[in-house]
C-alpha cells in the first residue's frame, strides 16, 4: 500500500498519463490507421521485457508470408529523422537493438524514425517491388498516434504489472488499466513449463500452464477476447563479437567473467553459472554507449582472469563491433550468448483475433 507521500508524488505523472488517454479514447487526438497489417509490440513498463527477441520471434513466423518492415525509433542512434538500415550502418546509425535485427534478418526492411506514423508513410511510399506488405512497430505501445492492426503487450514473468507502481517508485511508464488495449498479451521470461531433462512435453506444458494462464488473465484483467500466453529464454551456443579473432577454446575454460549493459541481467547470468564457474562480473546501464575509457578498463579487468571466457549479451556485442580499443587478448576470449523466445506449446498468439498473427 502507497503512503500518501508516494500518491502525491505519483500524482502529477497519473493525471498526465490519464489527460493524454482520454484525449485519444474520445478521438480529440487522432489517431491513424494504415492500408497493410501493422503489429505493434510493446511493454507497460521500463526495460526487461524482451522486446527485441520477441520482434525477431515474430519476424520468423510471418517473414515467409509477407514482405515485412521493422520500424523502431532506434533508442540513442546519433542520427536523427527516417533512416533505412544498410549493410554497413552501426549501433550509432540505427541504435543497437535495430542493429541485431538486421544481422539476424538481412532481406528485411529495418528502418528508424522518431515519429511512427512519418516512419510509416514513408515505408509506403517506397517503390512497388520493396514497399513492405506488413510493418513490425518496436516499442511502440505508448504510441497511440498510430492505430495498430493487433498489438502485442509483453510482461515480465518476475516483474508483473499488478505488483508495480508508476515511475519514480516503480518501472511502470503507463497505466497498468491500458493493458486493456491489447490483442495478445506474452508473459516473458516465464518458467519452461513441462520441460524434464532439457526436453520440452508439449501436453504436459499446456497442462502446467493452464492454472497459470487462468491466474494471470484474472490478476490483469484481460477480457475473453484477448489472448494470453508464456515465453521462455533459450541460449545458444557462444559465438566471438570478433569472429575473425576469437579463439573457441576459452569456451571450454570453465570459469567465465562477463559484462552487461541491459536493463535486467539475472537470467543471463543465470545462464552462465549453469555452466561456468563465474569470477567477475560488471553491469552497465541499458543501452550504454562504450566509451574508450570504458573499453581500456575492461581490457585490464579481463586480464585479470587470463584463462577464463568473456561474456557479454547478444544486445551488448552489437556495440563492440569493430571498436578499436578492444585488446587483442580480448578479442580471442570475448563471446557473446544468442538468445531467442519460444511460446510455451498449446498457446499461439493471436490466432483467434488477427490472421496476421498466427
Amino acid at each position: 500500500m502507497l503512503s500518501l507521500k508516494s500518491k502525491i508524488l505519483l500524482f502529477p505523472y497519473w493525471i498526465a498519463l490519464k489527460i493524454r488517454h482520454f484525449l485519444y479514447d474520445k478521438g480529440i487526438k487522432k489517431s491513424y490507421s494504415f492500408p497493410i497489417p501493422v503489429i505493434c509490440i510493446g511493454n507497460i513498463t521500463v526495460g526487461g521485457t524482451g522486446k527485441t527477441p520477441h520482434a525477431e520471434m515474430i519476424i520468423g513466423m510471418l517473414k515467409g508470408k509477407y514482405r515485412i518492415a521493422l520500424l523502431s525509433r532506434g533508442y540513442k542512434r546519433k542520427t536523427k529523422g527516417f533512416r533505412i538500415a544498410s549493410d554497413t550502418d552501426t549501433f550509432e546509425h540505427i541504435g543497437d537493438e535495430p542493429l541485431q535485427i538486421k544481422h539476424k534478418f538481412p532481406d528485411i526492411i529495418v528502418a528508424v524514425c522518431e515519429d511512427r506514423c512519418e516512419g510509416i508513410e514513408k515505408l509506403l511510399a517506397l517503390p512497388e517491388d520493396i514497399r513492405p506488405q506488413l510493418i513490425i512497430l518496436d516499442d511502440a505501445f505508448q504510441h497511440r498516434r498510430v492505430k495498430p492492426s493487433h498489438s502485442i503487450v509483453l510482461i515480465n514473468w518476475n516483474n508483473p504489472i499488478f505488483s508495480d507502481n508508476l515511475l519514480p517508485l516503480g518501472r511502470l511508464r503507463d497505466l497498468p488499466e491500458q493493458i486493456k488495449r491489447a490483442d495478445s498479451v506474452i508473459v516473458t521470461k516465464a518458467p519452461r513449463f513441462g520441460e524434464h531433462d532439457g526436453i520440452i512435453d508439449e501436453e504436459l506444458a499446456a497442462v502446467q500452464a493452464a492454472p497459470v494462464e487462468k491466474e494471470w488473465r484474472a490478476k490483469l484483467g484481460l477480457g475473453k477476447e484477448q489472448n494470453l500466453c508464456f515465453s521462455s529464454i533459450f541460449y545458444g551456443e557462444p559465438f566471438g563479437v570478433d569472429p575473425k579473432m576469437a579463439d573457441n577454446r576459452y569456451i571450454y575454460s570453465g570459469s567465465a567473467v562477463f559484462f552487461t549493459g541491459i536493463a535486467n541481467d539475472t537470467q543471463f547470468r543465470d545462464h552462465i553459472s549453469g555452466k561456468y564457474k563465474i569470477l567477475n562480473s560488471i553491469k552497465f546501464p541499458d543501452h550504454y554507449s562504450f566509451t574508450k575509457t570504458n573499453i581500456k578498463d575492461i581490457n585490464n579487468w579481463a586480464a585479470l582472469y587470463p584463462t577464463s571466457v568473456v561474456f557479454t549479451t547478444e544486445k551488448d556485442s552489437k556495440r563492440l563491433i569493430g571498436n578499436p580499443y578492444l585488446s587483442e587478448d580480448l578479442k580471442r576470449r570475448l563471446f557473446y550468448i544468442p538468445i531467442e523466445v519460444r511460446i510455451i506449446p498449446g498457446h499461439p498468439i493471436g490466432k483467434q483475433h488477427n490472421p496476421t498473427v498466427q
